[in-house]
């Protein structure tokens, strides 16, 4: 019987794939971890465009996120 990996190991797999440093991998899965904690533990497959707009409104309205693009 073959275990399903759970998302955040999937990303940390991918990162070290990649040659990602340390500090980009924590990063990455804090702000997963950030997103979904904000959606009550939703998990993201089961999320959409609604939600990712969501999510970002909150980061620049009431978290000060700025966006450097």
């Amino acid at each position: 019987m073959q275990v399903k990996k759970k998302l955040l190991d999937l990303v940390r797999d991918k990162i070290r794939f990649k040659h990602y440093s340390y500090s980009t991998e924590r990063t990455y899965v804090h702000w997963i971890k950030h997103y979904i904690f904000f959606h009550n533990k939703k998990h993201p497959i089961e999320m959409g465009k609604v939600e990712i707009e969501a999510y970002l409104t909150k980061l620049a309205t009431q978290d000060k996120v700025v966006n450097l693009l």
